[in-house]
């Protein structure tokens, strides 16, 4: 469900919205739905990694790889397609990341929760 709801929104809020709003969109999917700490990770990384796949080589198709090719060669990169990947590997790292945050926070609010409940009936 992590990927799917990651997936759907991010692709949709990029349209309008900075690159960077992946971030709080896998932190909040994370918090409020992120089953695991593993979902929490993998689940959203695969999302970004797939969708910006996926939108940076129909990019790149467009133009037969020109603009890909010239910052691969920039990055001292062989082949356009390694950019991509970067690129992909990249944005899956910081949404691991952020989902991660966003389902230890919750588990931190509940925790606290819990200990505050405990404390009262005492």
């Amino acid at each position: 469900m992590v990927f799917i709801v990651v997936l759907i929104a991010s692709f949709l809020l990029q349209m309008v919205l900075p690159w960077w709003i992946i971030v709080p969109v896998s932190f909040i999917t994370c918090c409020l739905i992120g089953k695991t700490p593993k979902k929490s990770i993998w689940e959203p990384f695969l999302a970004i990694f797939i969708l910006w796949t996926g939108v940076a080589l129909s990019y790149s198709l467009q133009n037969q790889h020109i603009l890909a090719d010239r910052v691969a060669e920039m990055f001292g990169l062989q082949t356009w397609w390694l950019i991509l990947f970067v690129t992909a590997l990249t944005g899956g790292f910081i949404v691991a990341i952020s989902g991660i945050c966003g389902y230890k926070f919750r588990k931190t609010i509940l925790a606290k929760k819990h200990v505050s409940h405990s404390s009262v009936n005492n």
